[in-house]
């Protein structure tokens, strides 16, 4: 514990806490594996959500030191197994068939994480390989007790520490709960493996295992084996001889199109959930935690990013105040200021050579000072992004994300906040009005009524009147907010 707090050079208040709330873990003698090193022996210990925070620091050696992530990564694919034994009775009961019924071989765990275990196995019919996953048994319960000890800090957090409320702690919790319980669910999973795969069937130098959908269930999914080398093997990549280089841009490629494409990305990229094939192709594994994205999100995402690329920080600040991110009563010439002084120093720099413990440290000081609250339908995309560059990184130290970024934020601002994109949401709008068109009258009158608390006369010229008054204003306000991207862009 006291190498984690160090890392963060957490303050003396948090330590004590810290320490407080670790005190009933000791009396119930949980000591973890003793094989294991100090920090990811901790983690352990406390229980498989703290494990998942874990996983998140080992892909940021930058931020957290070499030392700590080294030890940490054992968290990501070599935790301490359950018998095959148990995996086989799993299966069987899940299934309904014995395995050996199914499978010519069922070997012991290949990769061993704390929501689950992998094990390589052969088809009888077909002799193909697969990956069959089985959830560790209890794993929702010991699940439940993390999430109410994180209730119970968040309800700390709140009355212990005002200025921390906008972070919104107990949200956030709710947010967590939600995301694993779907975890838990196998066949969520196993949907959004297929999902995924569909999405990105045409992406370069990319592929998702196929799922087996009838030797899948509530605790037990199997798909495709994947062959290749773990992407937290850096002396095996080196010594396959793949480009360091095009490996880390790709995976960092590969997430943006996600997020901004197709809305819908892999949540829990780091190494120990990503392989290197033989061609040098990025395999993905374990599709348990997925993130989603509308698409207004997605376009003020995308303005956010191409606003730094393009070092306007007014627009970056404009598009923070336009998405509600910063409160309205916020000056935004001092956001964009403070928003230059973030950026400007990570640009054209070596990024060996940038702090990110500093960096974020200062964002967070930022996001303070101007009341950002948390907003739980980022908490996903933002966890990611923490995650990949540090994946990509690990791959290539000298990545530049912000030339990488370039040319995927630039095409899907051509694509999405243009004239085809006018085009594209005035036909939606048109569609939608038409869909409705026989109830506009009523909608209207109804509308009108509310308004003034008083009857309007049934007059059917007049009901469509107000239709047709709200079809154009709807169509003007699509057209007027596409016309302003239009001025703004000559």
């Amino acid at each position: 514990m006291n190498v984690v707090l160090d890392a963060f050079r957490a303050p003396t208040s948090l330590r004590i806490a810290a320490k407080v709330l670790g005190v009933p873990f000791m009396w119930l003698g949980y000591k973890g594996d003793p094989m294991q090193p100090p920090a990811p022996r901790a983690l352990t210990a406390l229980g498989p959500a703290y494990i998942k925070f874990g996983q998140v620091l080992s892909t940021r050696p930058d931020v957290v030191g070499d030392e700590l992530a080294q030890q940490l990564r054992v968290l990501q694919d070599k935790l301490p197994p359950f018998p095959v034994a148990e995996a086989r009775a799993m299966v069987e009961s899940e299934l309904e068939i014995e395995v050996d019924s199914l499978f010519s071989s069922f070997s012991e765990p290949v990769a061993a994480a704390s929501i689950a275990q992998v094990h390589k196995a052969t088809l009888r019919d077909s002799g193909r390989d697969v990956a069959v996953k089985v959830l560790r048994p209890g794993i929702e319960k010991a699940f439940k007790k993390d999430v109410d000890a994180f209730y119970l800090a968040a309800h700390m957090v709140e009355l212990l520490a005002p200025s921390a409320r906008r972070l919104h702690p107990l949200e956030v919790i709710r947010h967590f709960e939600g995301v694993v319980l779907g975890e838990l669910d196998l066949r969520m999973e196993t949907s959004s493996a297929a999902e995924f795969a569909a999405n990105t069937a045409n992406d370069p130098a990319f592929r998702v295992p196929q799922v087996e959908w009838f030797l899948s269930s509530r605790r037990v999914m199997t798909l495709d084996w994947a062959e290749g080398i773990p992407a937290n093997d850096i002396p095996a990549i080196i010594a396959a001889g793949h480009d360091r280089k095009a490996l880390g841009e790709n995976v960092l490629r590969l997430f943006l199109n996600h997020a901004l494409r197709d809305g819908f990305f892999h949540a829990d990229m780091h190494q120990g959930n990503l392989k290197i094939a033989a061609n040098g192709d990025i395999i993905a594994l374990d599709f348990g935690i997925m993130g989603r994205l509308d698409e207004y999100t997605r376009r003020v995402y995308a303005e956010i990013l191409f606003g730094f690329i393009r070092k306007d920080y007014r627009r970056v600040a404009e598009v923070h105040f336009e998405a509600g991110y910063v409160p309205a009563d916020k000056d935004i010439d001092e956001f964009a200021r403070a928003l230059r002084s973030v950026g400007e120093p990570i640009f054209g720099m070596d990024a060996t050579r940038i702090s990110m413990a500093r960096l974020l440290t200062y964002l967070f000081e930022v996001t303070e000072r101007f009341g950002m609250e948390t907003r739980t339908e980022l908490i996903l995309l933002q966890r990611t992004m923490v995650v990949v560059e540090g994946v990509s990184r690990s791959l290539y130290p000298q990545i530049n994300i912000w030339e990488v970024a370039q040319p995927i934020v630039e095409d899907y601002i051509k694509e999405n906040i243009g004239p085809k994109a006018l085009l594209r949401d005035l036909t939606r709008t048109a569609r939608v009005l038409g869909r409705f068109g026989p109830k506009l009258p009523q909608i209207a009158e109804a509308a009108l009524m509310r308004q003034s608390e008083q009857p309007v006369p049934q007059r059917h010229r007049g009901g469509w009147e107000s239709a047709g008054l709200i079809a154009l204003g709807a169509l003007a306000a699509g057209g007027g907010f596409w016309l302003a991207q239009l001025v703004q862009a000559m």
